[in-house]
């Protein structure tokens, strides 16, 4: 009993460890190994830079996410735990780093365009609590810019017969192309779903472009840097870099009949993008939508420009290695430092692989039940497989480090001297008289009694027939007695096991489940 309650012990130790590092330690580690970027590995981000914390897609599940109806305790299940994983990582991963500005590359939510007024404002909800906006008043204004993607507003062919979904969403995030300034470095926030549109008179796609010339003048004393969530063209089959972790997107367009515009595309096309990268002369570009991470370089006439895909930051979105990015742009305005040239410098950050904690909890659930179902009543110490072994290592220790020797019974004994005819002296060992052994003694003995035997056996009546019966009757029923004790025993058995079982189960259950649960409250609840 007490090796069972050593072994409950130690799953509860093993439980608590593994608690707090799947719900908070692992995002400590994810702060810990990333770092804001730096001209050099060895020197710190400089104090005159702008911090900027990059997310892309979080996409919030909703009804349209799984098909599920919205009252669906699946449904409502997936949304609670993708939700507070978000939470997690902004507040325990990105927070920390204190960034200056927070900026969205879009797809905030996952069905915005299809979602009825009710339901989107429930998911605006849910966005300002993941993202803790609703606590920016409390706290320093930290400036939070948005980028519009198609999960939030579709493609050109949904907007142009439902155009309300434009006006709800610049409602509550403001306009879908502008820019603004970090340090002395211009950021260009471009609405992509616009650019390609099939309608080559649409209000949007024309207001879109307007917006983009008017800044190709621009200063050029200021680099810029483009934002868009779709990313721009790129060949098929093109490399994305070290960090990628799917299969390559190849480019896809599909348009709406009748001329009706774009119903979906992995990339802009090529004409949209060398237009873009001729007006803006961006230093980078920062897109989404892929979910994946990818870095490529576009060749331009003023030189190559490197364009960072950010992959989405839910577990929930088709990747096992969420992440987010930090970037600093510098100098700040106010440094007025002629010699000091404008630089932007970015470091990519991978959160906790969420699906890989929540299967090493299900491994470690069943290593538990099988640990408390076939662990030994008396500890390791019973098995004889043990025993066999530890026997073993005991002779052979014995063998190695034993430093006596056997002793031989023949090199003992008597001898006398004896004289031969010529006269020299010779030690001969004198004979011992063995003592009679034992065979011969029982073979004597043995002949008597074999007489005896032999005799009382020809006098020896044959038992009655019915005498045999009656033997034979009463061993048979103490063997079914013997069988049916076995049976009862091996039953009690099983049941004593069981319930040794279910008891440590519930040991186990009730000093960690009140752990998990603390840690998800401290973690949901708004500070």
């Amino acid at each position: 009993m007490q090796s069972a309650t050593r072994l409950t012990l130690l799953l509860c130790a093993a439980w608590a460890a593994t608690v707090l590092y799947g719900e908070m330690g692992a995002y400590w580690a994810s702060y810990l190994v990333c770092s804001w970027p730096s001209s050099s590995p060895s020197s710190s981000l400089p104090n005159n830079h702008v911090k900027i914390a990059v997310v892309a897609d979080p996409q919030l599940m909703d009804s349209s996410s799984l098909g599920l109806p919205s009252s669906s305790v699946a449904l409502q299940a997936a949304e609670f735990y993708t939700d507070l994983n978000m939470r997690r990582s902004f507040q325990s991963a990105m927070l920390p780093f204190k960034p200056d500005v927070v900026l969205f590359l879009g797809d905030h939510f996952d069905g915005g365009p299809y979602l009825s007024d009710e339901e989107w404002q429930e998911s605006l909800f849910r966005f300002k609590h993941i993202f803790s906006l609703n606590e920016q008043r409390s706290k320093p204004h930290v400036p939070i810019y948005y980028l519009s993607g198609n999960h939030d507003i579709g493609y050109s062919a949904f907007f142009s017969v439902h155009p309300e979904v434009l006006g709800r969403y610049e409602k509550e995030f403001g306009s879908r192309n502008y820019q603004f300034s970090a340090g002395k470095v211009d950021f260009v926030v471009i609405d992509a779903q616009t650019l390609d549109a099939g309608a080559k008179k649409s209000k949007e796609r024309s207001s879109s472009w307007e917006f983009v010339k008017s800044l190709s003048p621009g200063n050029a004393s200021h680099p810029k840097v483009l934002l868009t969530h779709i990313p721009l063209y790129r060949p098929d089959n093109t490399p994305c870099g070290p960090h990628r972790s799917s299969p390559i997107i190849n480019q896809r367009v599909s348009y709406a009949a009748l001329d009706q515009g774009i119903t979906y595309q992995n990339y802009l096309t090529k004409e949209t993008s060398d237009l873009l990268l001729s007006l803006l002369k961006p230093v980078l570009v920062l897109s989404g939508h892929d979910h994946d991470q990818c870095t490529v370089v576009h060749s331009t006439p003023f030189g190559p420009v490197t364009e960072h895909t950010l992959g989405t930051i839910s577990w929930q979105q088709g990747n096992l290695y969420p992440s987010f990015m930090l970037l600093s742009a510098g100098p700040k305005l106010s440094q007025n430092s002629t010699d000091m040239k404008p630089e932007v410098m970015t470091n990519l950050c991978f959160l906790p692989k969420q699906t890989h904690i929540y299967i090493w909890y299900i491994c470690q659930f069943a290593l538990t039940i099988l640990l408390l179902v076939f662990w030994p009543t008396n500890g390791l110490g019973s098995l004889p497989c043990l025993n066999t072994f530890i026997g073993f290592k005991r002779s052979v220790g014995a063998e190695l480090f034993s430093r006596t020797k056997e002793k031989n019974d023949e090199d003992d004994g008597e001898y006398e001297m004896v004289f031969d005819a010529e006269g020299s002296m010779h030690l001969v060992k004198k004979a011992v008289a063995k003592a009679p052994s034992a065979s011969s003694d029982s073979r004597a003995i043995g002949r008597g009694s074999v007489v005896a035997r032999a005799t009382a056996g020809k006098h020896q009546l044959e038992p009655d027939s019915s005498v045999l019966v009656e033997m034979g009757s009463e061993m048979t029923s103490d063997d079914g007695a013997k069988l049916a004790r076995t049976s009862k025993l091996k039953v009690r058995k099983v049941l004593q096991r069981l319930f040794r079982v279910i008891q440590s189960i519930v040991v186990i259950a009730a000093l960690n489940v009140p752990l998990y649960m603390m840690l998800l409250f401290k973690d949901w609840i708004d500070h």
